[in-house]
């Protein structure tokens, strides 16, 4: 019979403490994965569309690409949003300036390794 009692005190002191937790610390597992999530997903997203950025902007005419669509060629005219394509035997595509992935001298290194 005091068992049942000890027992009964005993769960009512481990509920009269989890109730006394702060409010602030219920919000910190809460902020520990969005800094998970931050660090993780966010952050390299923002780099690498700065590295994007900074490339299409630094695009020249003459310069060898590739786009996400997978053509190679040369620029042969830019405006702000689009750009001229030559690829080969005087075809000249008209391709939206943000679908340009890249030079292609980053592509032709890694195949030759």
């Amino acid at each position: 019979m005091i068992d049942l009692f000890i027992a009964s005190a005993s769960a009512q002191d481990a509920t009269a403490a989890a109730a006394q937790q702060s409010p602030l610390m219920q919000f910190v597992p809460l902020a520990v994965v969005f800094g998970i999530f931050y660090f993780l997903m966010i952050k390299p997203q923002q780099k690498k569309l700065k590295e994007e950025q900074a490339m299409l902007a630094a695009l020249n005419k003459g310069d060898e690409v590739y786009t996400k669509s997978g053509l190679l060629g040369t620029i042969y005219g830019l405006t702000e949003k689009v750009v001229t394509l030559d690829v080969g035997e005087n075809t000249k595509l008209k391709i939206v300036r943000s679908q340009i992935a890249g030079k292609s001298d980053t592509i032709l290194k890694e195949q030759k390794k």
